[in-house]
């Protein structure tokens, strides 16, 4: 008599109109070094080609089942939740259809869970960016060393980790607490680990990557996935919703000591997401923005703000207060050493972020910004605000730029100010020097065309983007600072002339602090040439290089 074996982990693959990734996310199950699994394919109705695709799939190997689901549900939670009901293994994992596993995934986490007696394991997330290919591990402080957490309040900061796809649950577990995704929202997967992680007796995290997560950061909006859909209100209304959830849950389970702990993930990871994009939205959506984030924000734990950097604390104070279009330009200093444009101090001789002292108590400490030492650094390390105010095309391949400097130390003498634009696209940098005139205490101006088809680029060209800084000269000291541009204003695009021809765009960075960014691109000869220069290498390869640009010109 025939029996059928029972496999020993289920791994269920979410997809919804995604025939064309979803055999890269099987395939990389089906070869797993621990074979025996069970795949379940479980599609939110899906309306393109992803049913025949699957049934293919399901039809090629015994492990594969196919699951559809009646109707769309518009979410993770539901295919997920009708695979569970189905699913034959004592061991869960989930996977989104444009991700994989690694090889080893499945046979590093079952041997985590037979080492020891746990509710489930993790691992480390690896992230490629799919337009780069640059790979990087989330939250690798986390997932760094090997061991076996004994409940969530030992270590609180794993609420960090919020991804319910790098981990193997055991189904006991998750049935013992009928536990599953919730449906009808979205960012499902945050209330769906907090409730795992206060529910778990213990857990065991292994270092090794056991997720492949696919980033596409410039994918079309309407196809963005639900994480990179912040232009949307209704996604941010999403995710305060599932936070008061959360807390919810923290209160009622007998967690709610870890509040502040998760109060602190949400201002670190949650909202600082949004807030560095605040200098791309325009002034209607900040104010639907802050009429959802501010009644949330004044239920967080106080210890939570005090544990941010100083600059977070004022974005979201300005939010707070409805000072939008600061809270604008103050994001523009996030993760940047980026002066404010202006600041004041009280009586009491502490220095606050803006042009006027608070008015509470709170929010003169939220606005301190007394630690970043504008007036006591060393003048190398001193923080200044550089702006560019226009961008304009120059003759051939040169731009003309109007730059303002904002200097609320002022660590700057009276007069007019040496400084320089400098780019780096090759090892020999572009120098462009100018001069900043006064326009009145802590500000100044100036004008520059930096022409690009002067920049010394390698002999076999460069195909990349650069940043150009400006630097700042004072008593033979030097000081170096980021370079802002307009959030948004039409790139601009020339080819130089010369023995190494590029293509080069002058661009709105787009995200984060929104610096100037050159883009090079190696056309003609160089571009034909320049390959092969890169692989060989060797001075005698790039003479011969020049000497071919030169016949062929």
């Amino acid at each position: 008599m025939t029996t059928t074996r029972t496999p020993d982990v289920t791994i269920t693959v979410i997809v919804y109109n995604d025939a064309e990734r979803l055999p890269r996310a099987v395939a990389s199950l089906l070869r797993q070094t621990h074979p025996d699994i069970e795949v379940i394919i479980s599609d939110d109705h899906s309306t393109d080609d992803t049913p025949s695709v699957a049934r293919r799939l399901a039809a090629q190997d015994q492990r594969v089942r196919y699951l559809r689901l009646p109707e769309n549900s518009g979410g993770c939670s539901a295919p997920r939740n009708r695979a569970i009901e189905i699913a034959q293994a004592p061991y869960l994992m989930f996977l989104d259809s444009d991700d994989e596993l690694p090889a080893n995934a499945v046979e590093l986490l079952l041997a985590a869970h037979r080492e020891r007696d746990v509710d489930f394991t993790m691992g480390a997330v690896e992230r490629v960016r799919i337009d780069t290919g640059r790979r990087s591990t989330w939250m690798p402080h986390l997932v760094a060393e090997r061991r076996t957490v004994e409940g969530i309040a030992s270590e609180p900061g794993l609420l960090f980790e919020h991804l319910s796809t790098s981990k193997m649950y055991r189904r006991e577990f998750l049935d013992r607490h009928k536990l599953r995704f919730p449906e009808g929202i979205h960012y499902e997967d945050q209330l769906f680990s907090a409730q795992a992680y206060c529910l778990a007796r213990c857990f065991t995290i292994i270092p090794e990557p056991v997720y492949r997560w696919y980033i596409a950061p410039f994918v079309a909006a309407e196809s963005a996935s639900i994480s990179n859909q912040r232009h949307k209100l209704t996604n941010v209304r999403d995710r305060i919703h599932v936070q008061r959830l959360i807390d919810d849950f923290l209160e009622t389970s007998g967690h709610g000591g870890l509040r502040e702990h998760k109060d602190h993930k949400f201002l670190k990871h949650d909202f600082r997401m949004y807030a560095g994009d605040l200098p791309y939205r325009d002034e209607e959506w900040l104010a639907g923005f802050a009429d959802v984030v501010t009644p949330y924000l004044e239920t967080l734990a106080p210890g939570a703000y005090a544990r941010l950097p100083r600059t977070e604390r004022v974005v979201i104070q300005l939010v707070r207060e409805r000072r939008l279009t600061e809270a604008r330009s103050a994001a523009r200093e996030l993760g940047q050493e980026v002066a404010p444009r202006e600041v004041v101090t009280d009586g009491s001789g502490a220095v606050h972020w803006g042009t006027r002292i608070p008015s509470s108590s709170w929010a003169r400490r939220e606005l301190d910004v007394s630690e970043l030492e504008l007036e006591d650094r060393p003048f190398p390390s001193a923080l200044f605000r550089h702006e560019i105010t226009s961008v304009t095309p120059g003759p051939g391949a040169s731009v003309d730029l109007s730059i303002r400097t904002f200097d609320p130390g002022l660590r700057l003498p009276v007069g007019p100010q040496r400084a320089s634009v400098v780019v780096s696209p090759g090892r020999r940098r572009l120098v462009t020097a100018f001069r900043l005139d006064p326009v009145r205490p802590g500000v100044f101006e100036g004008r520059v065309r930096v022409d690009l088809a002067a920049a010394h680029l390698p002999v076999q060209g460069f195909e990349g983007i650069r940043h150009p800084v400006l630097r700042l000269e004072h008593q033979g000291l030097t000081n170096t600072g980021v370079l802002l541009a307009p959030t948004v204003f039409p790139s601009l695009t020339a080819a130089p002339v010369g023995t190494l021809p590029h293509e080069v765009t002058v661009e709105p960075e787009g995200s984060g602090p929104g610096r100037l960014q050159i883009r090079w691109r190696p056309v003609g000869v160089t571009a034909r040439v320049g390959p092969v220069v890169g692989r060989v290498a060797g001075p005698r390869a790039r003479r011969a290089a020049q000497l071919v640009r030169s016949a062929l010109r």
